[in-house]
């Protein structure tokens, strides 16, 4: 069991894995040893998500989720299949906690009195700025 929040809890067999062989530095070993990992997870099956966070995460996986609602996650910076495994899984449990968060909605305000009447007052200083400028100007 792989808990993300309070409410949001993964069932290990939701997880898919497999070792591929990375790409960059190490050597041999790199040609040998399948160390990189392909984690899946199929949103659209998932019960421990709802509705929202489902299209929320779709939309934060980008173009890690597939057409059938699986997101895929490389991980390939370490050396060890372990480091790389926890590193998948801790990138998607950051990509379900992102989705989990409802975005505030916006509630629209108007300018308060002061607001609008300190606005007025510096563009009258600024319009008093110029006419002092271009009084200069006619007089050389």
């Amino acid at each position: 069991m792989l808990r993300i929040t309070p409410t949001i809890v993964l069932d290990d067999a939701e997880l898919e894995e497999h070792f591929i062989r990375a790409s960059g530095p190490g050597g041999q070993n790199v040609n040998k040893v399948a160390t990189a990992v392909q984690l899946r997870f199929n949103i659209d099956a998932s019960p421990a998500l709802d509705e929202d966070t489902r299209r929320r995460l779709k939309q934060l996986g980008g173009r890690r989720v597939t057409s059938d609602g699986i997101i895929v996650i490389t991980a390939q910076r370490f050396r060890t299949r372990e480091r790389n495994r926890a590193d998948a899984v801790e990138r998607l449990v950051d990509l379900i906690r992102r989705a989990a968060i409802r975005p505030i909605k916006r509630r629209p305000t108007k300018p308060g009195r002061a607001q609008r009447e300190a606005r007025l007052a510096t563009k009258t200083r600024r319009g008093r700025l110029k006419r002092l400028r271009r009084g200069h100007l006619l007089e050389e």
